[in-house]
């Protein structure tokens, strides 16, 4: 790092668990955030201030003006653009260090799979169980650590599926697809707009500890908030040996 980055990254580097060793691999790293919306908004903010290396930013909706009420990488100019070439703009005035991909259409299948090979971690910030499926499992084909988030109305959730260790559990162990989950969208049901910027927070800070190798993630242990109570709990799960994506075959 040369004399700017050790000064910008200073506040990191003085924590004796990432230093100088744990900032550099932040800049080596490359993300995907997938959702440039209420969750990928604040999480990719704070990825690309604490000085990520490359990010890799998808969304293939655009900006609504109903949006502007809690997606912060965007405003009333960018409206009717895509949303991840809105944040694209966005990041590099965060971080002009940071190297910002905008991947401008709604993935699937080899497309997916293909970015999802090439990068070190992912975030799902989605809003549907279909998406979070298929990441699911191109991150579990390609054993890449994924960081999950949920928000609607004032509920939130968050957890981290470490998928380069075939013993911890995957997105499908907790949430099976399939089965009879109602899919609430905040179009329909609201959302407390403080609400994304707690849970993207969490997932772009559970990303920065998975690079920087310190403390202890949330692999095998779901957080759920109550935000109208502002109270969390906890839930454990583990492994599903029947798991339809990386139950073991019989």
């Amino acid at each position: 790092m040369n004399d700017d980055q050790l000064l910008r990254y200073s506040r990191h580097i003085l924590l004796p668990e990432i230093g100088v060793e744990g900032q550099e691999a932040i800049a080596a790293s490359k993300v995907m955030v997938v959702g440039a919306g209420g969750l990928g908004s604040p999480a990719s903010m704070y990825l690309a201030a604490a000085g990520v290396g490359e990010i890799v930013l998808c969304d293939g909706d655009t900006v609504d003006l109903t949006n502007l009420q809690r997606q912060i990488l965007h405003s009333l100019e960018t409206v009717g653009h895509n949303k991840a070439a809105s944040g694209q703009v966005t990041l590099a005035r965060v971080n002009p260090l940071a190297r910002v991909r905008a991947v401008e259409q709604r993935l699937s299948g080899e497309e997916l799979a293909a970015l999802v090979a090439d990068v070190d971690l992912v975030l799902d910030c989605t809003d549907n169980f279909a998406t979070r499926h298929a990441i699911n499992r191109a991150c579990f084909l390609h054993h890449k650590p994924l960081v999950s988030g949920a928000a609607v109305r004032f509920d939130g959730q968050v957890s981290v599926f470490d998928l380069r260790h075939v013993e911890k559990p995957c997105y499908h162990c907790l949430f099976p697809e399939g089965e009879d989950v109602a899919e609430m969208r905040c179009a329909v049901t609201g959302i407390f707009a403080p609400l994304t910027g707690i849970i993207g927070a969490m997932q772009a800070a559970e990303a920065l500890k998975l690079i920087a190798g310190c403390g202890e993630v949330l692999a095998g242990r779901l957080l759920i908030l109550d935000g109208l109570a502002m109270r969390w709990r906890e839930m454990r799960y583990g492994r599903d040996p029947h798991c339809a994506v990386c139950g073991t075959p019989h």
